[in-house]
């Protein structure tokens, strides 16, 4: 993949006459630092990175449409059967049960954790296959050159979806459950897991071969940016601001309720300093973590007696059978990461809004980066809670029930997301000018309609 760094601006001090105007078309404002830039054409295998911060603007792909359509097709067969066959059986001293894909949910919705249950069904299954569906729907529609109905609509429910899928962490979440039960007793998996285990790579494929600003373009075209931008400025300092579904330039909402001329997304201004909505949900989060630690995650019957386990409990058990690595990976994803991500995210409030000299900011938005990444990962746990649940269920011989622990811990994963993505990246650069050319000439002149081949 070759990057392309955006060079705005003309060169400092070029004769007036020499000026070149540039199209109001191509003009983008950078989600995270704000600056308004002019993307370049860009061929397959290359994209744009913003100049400021190094936030990756937009990919191209070769046959996008092709492509997309290729894989969420694949992606969706490979969920079919997923969901089809055998997941995983297990045998112990003539005991034993077999379960599909399906039953991690039901069978919590049977014991009394319908949230729980919500929680695994969605991610791993409905949300996907919805944005598979949309995205087959929006490439099919753009292979016949006539988008198909509802597809600004279906567009715009892409960028809210991606975030929730998470079926590479439900894998994750598989193979510890298989090491924990592998001790005991004897594992068979079904065809079921290997298509799983390609469904999640196919998905994985699927979302990166998603370009929306070539999808935004192939829909709905682009209209003007508004005239008398710069680009090398914020955009927020000359009326504007970007829209984070279609990534179209539009003039600054002056009110509640406007909505992006293009993909009729509501706009949001860069507004400082904004972060009540991020703390109030950390907030939450920290009350819910407490619950989510001192209660246990699961409840394990074997012969009539009940062990209950909280999350460090498994942590010291899989460090007693010699299980080091699990054991790493289930104290990183249950402690490390939600307790450093609401950390992290409660620092950046704190910077942004009291010490604007605590590191320098491209480190803060780095930071941010690794903490809107990571937090999905915390929810091996659960996965590994819905497994063994699904599977172990032979009465007060042997079975695993979930604690009141594991609800506590999915919500403290559910929050500490939508803190941090409630949190504006824009207050990390409020304040500081970009390092251009403070004489850069306002866009002047004939603008064009922008070319296929930019898209291409």
């Amino acid at each position: 993949m070759t990057d392309q760094r955006i060079q705005d601006g003309p060169p400092v001090h070029p004769a007036p006459h020499r000026r070149r105007a540039v199209s109001r078309r191509r003009l983008r404002a950078c989600h995270e630092c704000d600056l308004l830039v002019a993307l370049p054409p860009l061929h397959p295998g290359e994209k744009a990175e913003c100049p400021r911060c190094g936030n990756t603007l937009t990919r191209r792909h070769a046959n996008p449409a092709e492509r997309s359509l290729a894989l969420a097709i694949a992606t969706l067969i490979t969920l079919g059967l997923s969901v089809t066959f055998p997941f995983i059986s297990f045998e112990i001293s003539g005991i034993g049960n077999r379960i599909e894909l399906t039953e991690t949910a039901s069978t919590l919705i049977g014991l009394h954790q319908p949230l729980v249950a919500l929680c695994v069904l969605l991610t791993v299954i409905v949300l996907p296959a919805v944005y598979l569906c949309c995205v087959a729907w929006l490439c099919l529609g753009v292979l016949l050159r006539r988008p198909l109905p509802r597809s600004r609509q279906i567009a715009r429910t892409l960028r809210h979806v991606t975030p929730w899928m998470m079926a590479d962490v439900f894998v994750i979440g598989t193979l510890v459950s298989l090491i924990k039960v592998m001790g005991m007793a004897h594992i068979e998996l079904g065809l079921s897991f290997w298509t799983f285990c390609a469904y999640a790579l196919l998905l994985l494929f699927t979302t990166q071969s998603v370009d929306t600003d070539w999808l935004w373009f192939s829909l709905e075209r682009e209209p003007m940016a508004p005239e008398g931008v710069r680009t090398g400025r914020t955009a927020a300092s000359q009326g504007l601001v970007g829209c984070h579904t279609c990534g179209l330039v539009n003039p600054l909402p002056t009110g509640a309720g406007e909505r992006c001329r293009r993909c009729h997304e509501p706009l949001h201004a860069a507004s400082g300093f904004s972060s009540q909505a991020t703390l109030a949900l950390l907030a939450a989060a920290l009350l819910m973590y407490i619950p989510a630690n001192f209660y246990p995650i699961m409840i394990t019957t074997s012969l009539g007696s009940s062990v209950p386990s909280t999350i460090m409990e498994g942590v010291l058990l899989f460090i007693h059978h010699g299980d080091w690595p699990i054991a790493f990976i289930i104290f990183t994803a249950s402690v490390v990461v939600p307790v450093s991500k609401m950390l992290a995210l409660l620092w950046l409030c704190h910077v942004v809004g009291h010490d604007r000299q605590a590191l320098s900011r491209n480190a803060r938005i780095r930071l941010y980066r690794i903490t809107e990444f990571v937090g999905r990962w915390s929810m091996v746990d659960v996965f590994v809670v819905a497994i063994l649940v699904a599977l172990i269920r032979n009465g007060s011989l042997l079975s695993i029930e979930p604690g009141a622990g594991a609800l506590a811990f999915a919500a403290v994963v559910v929050l500490t997301m939508l803190a941090a993505m409630l949190f504006d990246p824009r207050s990390i650069w409020a304040g500081a000018e970009p390092d251009f050319d403070p004489d850069a000439r306002p866009q002047t002149g004939r603008d064009t309609d922008a070319k296929e081949s930019d898209y291409a």
